[in-house]
């Protein structure tokens, strides 16, 4: 089976990106204003778009009173998941998963 090497090859090749992330990457540990693809590179775990044509950038996350999403499975945003601390005021309903329009508020979840 041609899959099995090439899974293992791909593993050797991002293992030492993965346990690097404290250090600057090509792929992963990006800084805020540059492209992404996947939350998981940026170093703020926030890869954002403005609209669906739009490039994506790491940003930095929701910090509280601003609009944000709940996690996604994409793993790209259109605002932001909230600082770690704070809980994403929104809908939660399956379609606004799926659409990625979830959007909320963040709160401090000790103010509820």
């Amino acid at each position: 089976n041609v899959l099995t090497p090439c899974l293992l090859l791909a593993l050797l090749l991002f293992t030492p990106a993965l346990s690097a992330r404290h250090k600057r990457g090509l792929i992963f540990n990006l800084d805020n204003g540059e492209l992404c693809v996947q939350s998981a590179q940026c170093r703020s775990d926030c890869c954002h778009r403005d609209s669906g044509l739009s490039l994506a950038r790491c940003v930095p996350k929701a910090a509280e009173n601003q609009e944000c999403s709940r996690k996604s499975l994409y793993g790209v945003y259109y605002r932001c998941p909230c600082e770690r601390g704070l809980v994403c005021d929104a809908d939660k309903s399956i379609v606004g998963s799926i659409t990625n329009s979830d959007f909320g508020i963040c709160r401090d979840p000790k103010e509820f």
